[in-house]
């Protein structure tokens, strides 16, 4: 029995209808976002593994894939392996995500950007993920980061351009759930919660929807926390919504951060906003405002992002103030039908053998002319079948073409797949 050929595992080829329908999606989230003042940029596919390993990616620095340095000897890996720096046989790293070459660019490129510099990047990335259901080692990210701008008007316009990126792709009931690293940080003081311990403290309550309170207070514990009174803030905060802070402000609200967050939501009423102050996002770079899309058909999250203002300093030696938002493009992609419109322009012209192929080509000149996109098939003897497989293709008409087919305006188009 022959060996299956497959990609590399977590990784996926795409046959031709599922490339165009992503290619369509990118297409309208481009559009969306350079409609919003966002420019393009590119970045390299690698990274040096330094900078990879620096402290700035949280936990997905553990998933980096490593690029081994060129010229190594056996000695080098044994010397490695007895240090135990096995790192230390790389010098370059694939990105594990988009926001730390982000970083690096414009550290880079600081003097040839304005002073604000709203960035698009549409990309992929790699993880050594195990790979399972929604997750890969290689998947597209579809980040919108504004950098230099310190007040709210940094998460408006992100949230703004995301929401609209999400009407455009025809995505409906999608909700953006709105915390604030502040908020967290006064909330575990509350619990008297170690500031050593509070990065672990925070991945816990993150499973809060897995675990249930329960869970949580178990893990919290497991942690060395003093638990006394959190099940019954883990109650308040469940049931705590846009009124948290009347009639009195609870002790585990900052109501500066509230607040703002106030102010984001009035400044954008078409935008459904849900304050959820049990919402994490776990990269621990984040400094103040976080988010994240919810969809009503969903146990996960489109997308998500935040402010980390601290990150580019890190490049830098001087604080820059930076915000982002990621969608989750291999999650959403999956939620959109077909593009009927680019369907309808693409056509196959089912000809007979013996056809002139200079008569089918002018045919196809002129359609192409046309703004169709069209596809030559000789016809044969299972038509039904050809036709199936130019449906699944993503076109949408065909007509059949004789020997002795004349112009395209006698051609008699009909629908596929239908």
């Amino acid at each position: 029995m022959a060996t299956p050929v497959t990609p590399p595992r977590g990784m996926r080829d795409f046959l031709p209808a599922d490339k165009a329908s992503r290619e369509h999606a990118l297409a309208v989230i481009r559009r969306s976002f350079a409609a919003h003042g966002f420019d393009e940029i590119e970045t390299p596919v690698m990274e040096d593994a330094a900078r990879l390993h620096s402290g700035l990616g949280g936990d997905n620095e553990k998933l980096a894939f490593a690029v081994l340095k060129r010229g190594l000897k056996p000695t080098d890996a044994a010397a490695a392996a007895e240090s135990g720096d096995l790192l230390g046989l790389a010098d370059l790293g694939l990105r594990f995500d988009l926001t730390v070459p982000l970083a690096r660019f414009y550290a880079t490129h600081r003097a040839e950007l304005p002073t604000v510099f709203r960035s698009i990047q549409i990309a992929p990335v790699w993880r050594a993920e195990r790979p399972q259901k929604g997750r890969y080692r290689q998947f597209v990210q579809c980040d919108i980061d504004i950098i230099g701008e310190s007040g709210l008007l940094a998460e408006i316009e992100l949230i703004t351009a995301t929401a609209a990126a999400l009407d455009a792709l025809g995505l409906t009931g999608c909700s953006i759930r709105v915390n604030d690293r502040r908020i967290l940080t006064t909330l575990l003081a509350h619990w008297r919660v170690a500031p050593e311990l509070n990065e672990r403290a925070l991945i816990v309550i993150d499973k809060l929807d897995k675990i249930g309170v329960d869970g949580v207070v178990t893990e919290l514990a497991g942690l060395g926390i003093a638990t006394d009174g959190v099940a019954d803030t883990l109650s308040q905060i469940a049931d705590a919504g846009w009124t948290a802070a009347e009639p009195t402000p609870p002790v585990w609200l900052d109501t500066d951060a509230f607040a703002d967050l106030l102010a984001l939501r009035a400044a954008m009423p078409e935008v459904r906003l849900v304050f959820d102050p049990t919402l994490v996002r776990g990269m621990g770079y984040y400094t103040g405002t976080i988010f994240e899309i919810s969809h009503p058909d969903l146990g996960y999250s489109l997308g998500g992002g935040g402010r980390y203002d601290g990150m580019i300093g890190r490049f830098l030696g001087t604080e820059v103030p930076a915000c982002g938002f990621s969608i989750g493009f291999e999650r959403i992609v999956d939620l959109l039908g077909v593009d009927a419109a680019s369907a309808e322009n693409a056509v196959v012209l089912v000809y007979d053998k013996g056809t002139d192929p200079a008569r089918l080509v002018a045919l196809k000149r002129t359609l192409v002319e046309q703004g169709l996109r069209v596809r030559l098939e000789q016809r044969t003897k299972n038509v039904k079948a050809l036709l199936e497989r130019a449906a699944g293709a993503g076109y949408g008409r065909y007509a059949f073409v004789g020997a002795d087919a004349s112009g395209a305006g006698e051609l008699d188009f009909r629908p596929l797949g239908g």
